[in-house]
This record gives structure tokens, C-alpha cells and sequence, in this order.
């Protein structure tokens, strides 16, 4: 189908974004890479007066590792955060589990803003901020704030962002230690079935400190705190891996639909799991 009439804005900065939804309201819509909202526009799912694309924006494109601190703008792309030999280093898991969404041409538009920012359960990147403890800085009409990820999504489609805020920058710890990103789907370019991000360290033998979260197995990502308490502590023998997977497992709560039923999601879930904990033990 095709969309409704709309009218197009590409503003050069943040705050010329920010007076065209102070201008516009409810009738204006940010754009990213578009692979969320175009699709709803040509449904006439949604209807929008004024489409404000931010791909001129240059501040929100970029990425910096300083020390531990790595920074991504919002409209870095996939395809950026794949290449980039810094952000490799600091924290592979991002690269791994970007080259698993959809497919080259989607990725070279897609940004991580627009896949964190929405609220859509089925994006991996959401699931992985919340895996590595990022915070997202809103800039709107009162000035900057800083969320957690772990603390943005509140159902699916509704975030912690109001509806005068523009997402501008991701910001997280690099993670050291051993990372895995594990992702079960039907073909490629679908939304994952179930997909989890693991990251641990070890002291010795000992596991030091571990982040577990899942995708796409309820309506928002799940941070599996209990997952996480089987681990840290422990020997990462056989018996905490067995009780961080059933923990995981008992936090998610997926929906029925064309991707299986519950019953098939949670043990699709359990193997993906247990095969993200054991690579991040491996790489640790």
C-alpha cells in the first residue's frame, strides 16, 4: 500500500528536530533507518502529518571508546557498529549480535536508535543494552536526561521517552571477560523465536560477575537477575549453569503466534540460553 499524505522534514540539528515536534506535536514523527515505521505508514497503521528524518543530524553519528567508557550516537548504523575496530575491542558482543539482524541491507540503514528506542520486542539490540547495563541520554524541550536501559521499557511499543524526546546517545562500561550473543529464528531477516546476551568474568575459577538478558520472550527485554545470582559465585559448573538456564527460562513469558507456542518458545529459549552462558564461559 502507500502511505497517507505526510510532509517530510530532514532538520541539521537536534534542536531543529525538537522545535518540529514542539511545532507539530502528536502529528510528528522521528525517523531513524525507517524499517519500523515505514512498513506501519504503507499499512496505514499509523498516521503521520509531519516525518522528521535525522539521517543529517552528524552528533548523533559516531562512536568513541574512552578508557572503559563507550559512547555510540543514536544514528550509528549496524553496518558502523559491525566495522568499527575500537567498539570490536571493547565489546564484541555488540558486532556479533548485530551481524545476526536481518540481513546486509537492512543493517547498513538501521540504526541502533531506532531498534532501542521504539519499544518493538522483537529487536535484539534492546535485550543487549539491558545486557550490558547502558543508559540512554533523551534530549527534549527541558534539556538532557539520562535512562537505563534496564529501567526504558515498559510494554511493547511504550517506553520510558516522551513524546517531545529525541534519543541521542548510548553509553555503557565495556564489559571485559567473556560475551556471547545467541539467537534462534525461522530464516534469515525474521525476528528472533528467542535470543539471549550473556556476559562473565571469572576470578580464578570463580565466577566474578555476569549480565543475562533475552529477546524477544516477553513484551520488553528481560535483564534475568535470579539467572544472574545461579552464576556469580559459583564454579560456572555444570549444576549453576543448569540453575541460571531454569531461572532465565522462569523469567521470560512469551505470547503465542506464528513463531510457535509458549510450550515451543520456553524450550527454545532454555537451549539458546544454556548455548550463550556456555560460549561466554569459554571466551572468559
Amino acid at each position: 500500500m502507500i502511505p497517507a499524505a505526510f510532509d517530510y522534514h530532514r532538520p541539521a540539528s537536534v534542536e531543529d528536530a525538537l522545535k518540529i515536534i514542539s511545532e507539530h506535536g502528536d502529528d510528528a514523527r522521528v525517523i531513524a533507518g525507517g524499517h519500523s515505521l515505514i512498513p506501519m505508514m504503507k499499512l496505514r497503521m499509523t498516521d503521520i502529518g509531519h516525518l522528521i528524518d535525522l539521517q543529517s543530524i552528524d552528533s548523533l553519528k559516531g562512536i568513541t571508546v574512552d578508557g572503559a567508557t563507550v559512547k555510540i550516537g543514536a544514528m550509528t548504523t549496524q553496518h558502523e557498529l559491525i566495522e568499527n575496530a575500537a567498539l570490536q575491542t571493547a565489546a564484541p558482543i555488540i558486532s556479533e549480535a548485530a551481524l545476526q539482524i536481518a540481513d546486509p541491507q537492512v543493517r547498513y540503514m538501521g540504526t541502533i536508535g531506532g531498534n532501542v528506542a521504539n519499544g518493538d520486542p522483537g529487536n535484539d539490540m534492546p535485550g543487549l543494552m539491558q545486557c550490558l547495563d547502558a543508559t540512554y541520554t533523551l534530549k527534549g524541550p527541558n534539556g538532557l536526561r539520562d535512562v537505563p536501559a534496564r529501567e526504558f521499557y515498559e510494554a511493547a511499543y511504550f517506553t520510558g521517552r516522551e513524546d517531545d524526546e529525541i534519543l541521542t546517545e548510548i553509553q555503557f562500561s565495556a564489559p571485559g571477560g567473556g560475551y556471547a550473543y545467541e539467537k534462534q529464528k525461522r530464516k534469515i531477516g525474521d525476528y528472533a523465536t528467542a535470543a539471549a546476551g550473556v556476559l562473565i568474568t571469572k576470578d580464578g575459577d570463580t565466577c566474578a560477575s555476569a549480565s543475562i538478558a533475552l529477546t524477544n520472550l516477553a513484551d520488553t527485554p528481560v535483564y534475568c537477575e535470579e539467572a544472574v545470582d545461579a552464576l556469580v559465585g559459583s564454579s560456572l559448573d555444570a549444576a549453576a549453569v543448569s540453575a541460571a538456564v531454569s531461572a532465565a527460562v522462569d523469567a521470560s513469558d512469551p505470547g503465542e503466534d506464528n513463531r510457535g507456542p509458549v510450550a515451543f518458545k520456553k524450550h527454545a529459549a532454555g537451549i539458546v540460553i544454556r548455548r550463550a552462558i556456555e560460549r561466554a564461559i569459554e571466551r572468559a
